[in-house]
């Protein structure tokens, strides 16, 4: 009884990794005659590597004719063709890479054991996808964002209030606070024209729903134009030139619907029933009307606040410019707000100057994780997995729930094999797009190269272009590896592994002789893996 390689058919072949896994597909062509028809036989898998060492997967029994067991039945005279799949779990540092799969076979014949010779079925073994690793350490992470803004949109709100069926501003009105601190808005937009800067102001004048429409209509109408009188002398006494946008609402039917669902009065649910029912404004009026004790609630603690002008100054915040937060950097950084040092991280050029600013973030701002959490990813582009781990510590002691600091966290464990802890500590940062990165190099841990690269969308990383190679998108990992930001060793390693499948020999060689001058100690792993065989040829 004996097998050859020719009866083995073995997919992937090579064989790859896949979520810490190496599985494989193998069909097995059992030729006429080989199965003696009392004989049992295990098949079990055997990778091979270092010097002898070696793990086995899953195996596979069949059985002969006339044999009494439950195995599956492979005929004498016909043979057969059957397929058993199998998985070895892979052990990275050890050598698996230059491997060989090995068939080794269990026999006996009734009580009888017999030898059939180990036959060698598939080579091995591309680890590509266990590189998430080494990019991990290259994009360094999840950063905790800046929510800096230059320009932030404001208003500031008065409110003025008419006697009903009246259209004059009261002195009284005129004095209340709403109207004060309108009128010291338009004071500081005046005294500081570089960093307020007004858009507009708007007025909406509304008379109450009572009565009829068109005396409404003109009441409203007073009202708009008495309160763009005011509003107008006002911006000529502070000398701020800016367009007014004026309208009136002639029964303010929202406005009381909303005043009353907010109410205690007495038949509440009956006049928003009445709302919903009749959309006629008189209709609605007299029904309401004939609700006696209900009308007089509204008459006294509704429709007064409706009798109205709303004055809004829409204006924006203008924040320093990029060239006067490096300046206040310079010569008192205590003098930048927290989102101001973590915007400025962003414009300086090395990783070293992003260190220095993130380190004086964290000590002006000790109670802010979000320092503490970037200096960890910084560190992690170092390689220093201890000082990263200790920066995260302090980040989560500032805030437990910091989605990015959970994710980085993550990511630590992915370093470290453990992908069941890594999925529950990046599952707390899942809700933040600032966590996506962390989400999908979880991804290619588990095997699902499709999600990730989808998570990923457009970023351009390392790990985002190893997502692409491992579904097989050459182009598009290609592109992303050309606009990795800080391009290092990994980038052109995963470069030459793009080039290798395409087939471009060339590529693939410059590639590797790039990466290996960024990073002579990526040199063993290189001479190992398959993928770059091509550059040995």
């Amino acid at each position: 009884m004996a097998l050859s390689a020719d009866n083995f058919t073995v997919t992937p072949n090579p064989l790859e990794t896949q979520a810490g896994q190496v599985p494989a597909t193998i069909n097995v062509a059992f030729p006429e005659k080989f199965m003696n028809k009392k004989a049992v036989v295990t098949l079990v898998p055997e990778l091979r590597y270092a010097d002898g060492q070696a793990v086995q997967g899953q195996t596979a029994t069949f059985q002969g004719e006339k044999v009494m067991g439950n195995d599956e039945v492979i005929s004498y005279r016909l043979g057969g063709r059957k397929t058993m799949k199998t998985t070895i779990g892979y052990q990275p540092g050890v050598g698996m890479e230059q491997s060989e799969l090995w068939m080794t076979f269990n026999a006996r014949k009734g009580k009888k054991a017999v030898s059939i010779p180990a036959v060698k079925v598939a080579d091995g073994l591309i680890a590509t996808s266990e590189l998430y690793k080494k990019t991990i350490l290259s994009d360094g992470g999840c950063i905790a964002p800046d929510t800096f803004q230059r320009v932030n949109e404001q208003k500031q709100e008065a409110n003025i209030k008419f006697l009903v069926n009246q259209a004059t501003l009261r002195q009284s009105e005129l004095k209340n606070n709403s109207v004060k601190e309108f009128v010291n808005m338009l004071k500081k937009i005046n005294a500081d024209r570089e960093g307020l800067n007004i858009n507009n102001v708007e007025i909406q004048a509304y008379a109450s729903p009572e009565g009829g429409f068109s005396f409404n209509n003109k009441l409203a109408g007073k009202r708009q134009n008495v309160s763009e009188g005011y509003v107008k002398d006002q911006l000529k006494k502070n000398k701020v030139d800016t367009g007014i946008d004026a309208h009136y609402t002639a029964q303010d039917w929202d406005g009381f619907q909303r005043l009353v669902q907010a109410s205690n009065i007495q038949d509440k649910d009956v006049i928003l029933r009445v709302l919903s029912m009749y959309k006629d404004p008189e209709e609605r009026e007299q029904q309401i009307r004939n609700m006696s004790a209900g009308f007089r609630e509204l008459a006294d603690g509704i429709l007064p606040e409706l009798r109205r002008s709303r004055l809004i100054i829409h204006y924006e915040v203008i924040g320093r410019s990029d060239e006067q937060i490096a300046e206040q950097y310079k010569s008192d950084a205590a003098k930048l707000s927290a989102d101001e040092l973590l915007y400025y991280a962003t414009l300086v050029e090395t990783n070293a100057e992003k260190e220095q600013v993130y380190k004086k973030a964290a000590e002006l701002y000790d109670k802010d994780y979000r320092a503490f959490n970037n200096l960890a990813t910084l560190a992690l582009i170092k390689g220093d997995k201890a000082a990263a781990a200790a920066y995260l510590d302090k980040a989560l002691s500032k805030n437990a729930n910091a989605a990015e600091a959970n994710a980085n966290k993550g990511l630590m464990s992915l370093l470290d094999g453990d992908v069941k802890a890594a999925e529950a500590a990046i599952a707390k940062g899942s809700g933040s797009e600032s966590t996506a990165y962390a989400q999908a190099v979880l991804n290619i841990a588990k095997g699902n190269y499709a999600q990730a690269e989808k998570l990923f969308g457009r970023e351009y990383t390392n790990s985002a272009a190893l997502a692409q190679t491992l579904t097989k998108n050459y182009a598009a990992a290609a592109t992303t590896l050309d606009k990795v930001e800080n391009a290092d060793a990994v980038t052109s390693y995963l470069h030459a592994i793009v080039a290798a499948r395409r087939g471009n020999k060339f590529a693939a060689s410059s590639y590797l002789k790039e990466a290996l001058q960024k990073d002579p100690s990526l040199s063993d792993y290189a001479s190992k893996d398959l993928e770059l065989a091509i550059t040995r040829k």
